[in-house]
């Protein structure tokens, strides 16, 4: 599986090309609902991420940082580059390129491992954790407000299954 553009691909058409019945598309046999209820899912996502980059960028938080810091707070021991590396699906020195931004901005502190000296243990700051309180509670007031219409997408997905 490869990743894609986000920004690319996520509609699908309101009618059939031409010549086509509307019943089955061209590749594989998949059919017109099968690629809208994809399409309407990818839009329902990409309706919370627009909200939560926005959400984040008023507290002056990029979104890669806003992720970030999702993945500290969120995570129970002591995070790494590693782990923030793997939960961002980016490279490990993209990773610690952006720790050191963000150790720069205030919100983050690393320290050595205990067990590991070669390896840096991650924790955000009070001004981060006062910050991420924030925007977690604006996050799930519009989770909660989307909720319908995220069902109702994955209940198109699950009943357009082949």
């Amino acid at each position: 599986m490869s990743r894609t553009d986000p920004d690319k691909a996520d509609s699908a058409p309101e009618d059939p090309a031409p010549g086509d019945s509307g019943e089955r598309g061209a590749d594989e046999g998949l059919s017109v609902q099968q690629f809208a209820a994809i399409a309407a899912f990818r839009y329902e996502l990409r309706r919370f991420l627009a909200f939560s980059e926005a959400a984040a960028a008023e507290v002056g938080l990029p979104p890669q940082q806003h992720q970030a810091l999702l993945t500290l707070v969120g995570h129970g021991g002591a995070p790494s580059v590693g782990l923030l590396a793997e939960q961002l699906m980016i490279a490990p020195h993209t990773a610690a390129e952006l720790v050191s931004r963000m150790v720069e901005a205030g919100l983050i502190e690393k320290t050595p491992s205990a067990q590991d000296r070669r390896r840096m243990e991650l924790r955000a700051t009070p001004k981060a954790q006062a910050l991420m309180h924030s925007l977690t509670a604006a996050h799930l007031k519009e989770i909660r407000t989307l909720e319908p219409a995220l069902a109702r997408a994955l209940g198109r997905l699950s009943r357009s299954r082949p």
